[in-house]
This record gives structure tokens, C-alpha cells and sequence, in this order.
């Protein structure tokens, strides 16, 4: 009798240590609308690999031989199966290159172009899931089981068994432009997910990029509204976009992206302390 449960528990244990969340894995969330999928070139210098920097692939893309719910050496596309270069890469690799070596650096993007912020909202995402009727639109939704907030949480459930969520990142703002309601949507938005993950706020902070600013840009003005975040949420933190070139009047350049993705992983690392 002693000895089975002794093999009991010793299977237990087993199951436990191969279960068991690594502590030294950082992992962080990342969503918004096209700028934050990428729209960025990819070049020779965006496709170096590192094993310490890792995406949980957040859709099936036999053209990447990525399967939805692994993760992968962090390459772009880092969100769609084709979307391009994004802040998120960027991200990850100024992460590690700051970060002890026993450190990786995990991401997960689930992103919409063109999106309201409220297509996150899990209360009231079905009162914008059809803003655009064309099909570029809809079908991005659809592949998120139509609940880009729902496939997101379910992604990083599966990433909390593996480590530990850090920090969420967002850039979205185009399509809200004058929306001075806007930090209220994203507060609830950050609400809901710190719940749904039992995070708290005071150890999983909210970065949120400004949109771009360059001559000619459509949606610079949103920039003051983006702004104001942080008396909506004191533990949110806006990045800036100064000096970030545009490829057309919304999107950023992949240098532009290159940039911004630094911007992101020096203010993370900030309020981590690290120098």
C-alpha cells in the first residue's frame, strides 16, 4: 500500500514539474488595430532569430508552418498570417537585449485593423464587429472566432501555464479620433482582462502608443486624447511617436515600427528598474 502511494505521488510530482509555470518567462499582450498588426516591410535585419524571444502563434498559418496556440521563435508576422513588421517585434528583441540571459521574452497580438476600440469590449464588441462591411474587415473577426477579446484571453490563459504575464501593450486610436470618450473604453478594456487573468494593476502596467504625427498623418489630434490615459489608469503609461515616419497618412514605416517597438521595451524596462 505504501509503495503505490508512493507512486502516486511521485507521479503527482512529476506531472506538476512538467506543468509547472517558469518564472523567467515574461509574457505580454498585445492588441489594437492595424498598427499594432504591422504594416511594415519586412527586411534581412527584422528575420535575425533569437530563442530567447517567443510568440504564441494566435492563428493557424500554413504559410508560416505555425500552428495556433504554439510558440515559435519570434519572427514577423508576429500577429496575422500575413500582416508584417509590427511594434511588437521590436519589443521583444530590446527586451531581451536588456534582460539577464535565464530571461525570455514571450508575445501574443491579436489585432484589427481599421477597429473601434470597443470591439474589445466583451460587453459590447458584437455592436462593432461589421464598422467596415467589406470583407478585409469581417474576415479578420471571423478568424477570431468573432471575439477578438475572447480569442485573446483564451490565448493567454494557455500562456500563463507557461509563464507569467508582465504587461499589456496597445496602439489603437485611428479609428476613434475625437473620442474623448476613449480612455474610458480602454480603462473598462483593461479592467476586464486584469479579471478575466487575475493580474493586478499594479503589476501588470498598460503601455499605449501614440498614433503616427508626421506631416500629413490623418489621426495626429487623437494624440492629446491618447495622452490623458494615464488619469484614467495610473498604471498606464503612453509611448511617444515623435519622430516616427509614416509610409502613408496612418501607418508607420518599418523604421518607424523599429522605433516605436524600442520605445515600448525602454519604458517596460523602466518601470521594471532596469537601467
Amino acid at each position: 500500500m505504501k509503495t503505490k502511494f508512493f507512486l502516486l505521488f511521485t507521479i503527482i510530482l512529476m506531472n506538476m514539474s512538467l506543468s509547472a509555470q517558469d518564472k523567467n518567462f515574461y509574457i505580454y499582450l498585445c492588441f489594437g488595430q492595424s498598427n499594432m498588426e504591422g504594416q511594415g516591410e519586412i527586411s534581412e535585419q527584422d528575420l535575425i532569430e533569437n530563442a530567447r524571444f517567443k510568440v504564441l502563434q494566435s492563428l493557424d498559418c500554413p504559410n508560416l508552418n505555425r500552428e495556433k496556440g504554439k510558440w515559435y521563435n519570434a519572427l514577423p508576422p508576429t500577429c496575422q498570417c500575413h500582416s508584417k513588421l509590427s511594434p511588437a517585434d521590436y519589443f521583444g528583441r530590446t527586451m531581451i537585449e536588456n534582460l539577464p540571459e535565464n530571461i525570455t521574452v514571450g508575445v501574443i497580438n491579436v489585432a484589427v485593423g481599421g477597429c473601434d476600440i470597443r470591439l474589445f469590449d466583451k460587453d459590447i464588441y458584437m455592436d462593432y464587429d461589421s464598422t467596415y462591411a467589406e470583407d478585409w474587415f469581417t474576415s479578420k473577426i471571423e478568424a477570431y472566432q468573432g471575439n477578438p477579446y475572447l480569442h485573446l484571453m483564451e490565448l493567454a490563459k494557455i500562456a500563463q501555464r507557461d509563464g507569467v504575464i508582465k504587461g499589456i501593450l496597445l496602439h489603437q486610436g485611428e479609428t476613434n479620433t475625437g473620442d474623448e470618450k476613449w480612455p474610458q473604453y480602454v480603462k473598462k478594456i483593461y479592467g476586464d482582462m486584469l479579471a478575466e487573468l487575475s493580474l493586478s494593476a499594479e503589476k501588470v502596467p498598460l503601455l499605449a502608443g501614440e498614433v503616427l504625427d508626421a506631416e500629413g498623418s490623418c489621426c495626429a489630434s487623437m494624440n492629446e486624447i491618447i495622452n490623458t490615459l494615464p488619469d484614467a489608469i495610473p498604471n498606464a503609461h503612453v509611448i511617444s511617436s515623435d519622430g516616427c515616419k509614416g509610409m502613408d497618412y496612418a501607418h508607420f514605416d518599418s523604421e518607424g515600427y523599429r522605433i516605436l517597438g524600442k520605445r515600448y521595451a525602454e519604458k517596460m524596462l523602466s518601470i521594471m528598474g532596469v537601467e
